[in-house]
């Protein structure tokens, strides 16, 4: 069964740190582009951060641009997220997914084309 599996998820306090991993299983991520997405309550889910196959090729969402990271380690068949300096409104749950093919630099808001997603994990900035 292919799936992909995010942790790193939790509370933690404005200003802080963490770092989400989206781990897939039962596929590789070789050849697949990946999406961070995040959904707030009662907001729309929103395009974060995504990333080439090769890790060559990133993008990000203005609201996130200097303070989040992604990155991949295809040995591990596992896509990142380095969220540093968070504020109340990083709240959600934050979503990873993968789209195999060309990269498209507007994939943040394609999210229609992601073919496989993960099941979420919280992240809640509260002091």
């Amino acid at each position: 069964q292919e799936q992909l599996v995010e942790s790193g998820g939790g509370l933690v306090q404005p200003g802080g740190s963490l770092r989400l991993s989206c781990t897939a299983s039962g596929f590789s991520l070789d050849y697949y582009n990946i999406g961070w997405f995040r959904q707030a309550p009662g907001k729309e889910r929103e395009g974060i951060s995504c990333i080439s196959h090769s890790g060559r090729n990133t993008n990000y969402a203005d609201s996130v641009k200097g303070r989040f990271t992604i990155s991949r380690d295809n040995a591990k068949n596992t896509v990142f997220l380095q969220m540093t300096s968070l504020k109340p409104e990083d709240d959600g749950v934050y979503y990873c997914a993968a789209v195999e093919g060309d990269y498209y630099s507007d994939y943040l808001d394609r999210d229609y084309e992601y073919t496989h997603w993960g099941q979420g994990t919280q992240v809640t900035v509260s002091s």
